[in-house]
């Protein structure tokens, strides 16, 4: 069965290395990672700098590192460029593109994009979620799912307590 997982996104949260590490490793064990423009633009500005900054903290650089390395596909209907290493641009019909990515990228594609992963979920594209809370209530930033047509029954195959309070949660779709 392929997996595919939607990964949090923050505008605001705890990072520190203790998260950076899972990121990392949750990464480690996926295909590819997939973007939409916006999500994909600000990870662009700030990560390659980061992956090749000797003073940057060990697990700022590692995740950088390995995120430059990681084969990166993005969704996106204005802009065609992507210099960024190991970026490819997402063609086609949105739905066929992302179903033929999910059948040959046996590790599974991580998701980083709040209006993207609406849609892919719409699709029922989504098999697994991974997604990150951190004790802070800020009142603004992205909703997730927001729009959905249902609700969606989760089963709940892991949590992981760290240090500061943030908590990582690992879903799946409730069979039926």
């Amino acid at each position: 069965m392929q997996r595919f997982q939607r990964r949090g996104i923050h505008t605001q949260g705890i990072v520190d290395d203790e998260l950076h590490d899972y990121w990392r490793q949750l990464m480690e064990q996926s295909g590819a990672m997939l973007f939409g423009r916006n999500t994909y633009e600000l990870m662009e500005g700030a990560w390659p700098a980061v992956a090749r900054d000797e003073k940057a903290p060990r697990a700022m650089r590692e995740w950088a590192q390995k995120l430059e390395a990681k084969a990166k596909y993005v969704v996106s209907g204005s802009r065609s460029e992507f210099p960024w290493q190991n970026t490819i641009k997402v063609e086609g019909d949105l739905r066929e593109a992302i179903s033929a990515l999910k059948e040959k990228t046996e590790r599974g594609v991580l998701v980083g994009a709040p209006k993207l992963a609406a849609a892919l979920e719409e699709w029922g594209l989504i098999d697994e979620y991974r997604i990150v809370v951190h004790p802070i209530i800020s009142g603004r930033g992205p909703t997730l799912f927001h729009g959905l047509s249902s609700a969606r029954h989760l089963e709940l195959l892991s949590t992981q307590r760290f240090k500061s309070g943030v908590q990582a949660l690992h879903f799946r779709r409730k069979a039926g």
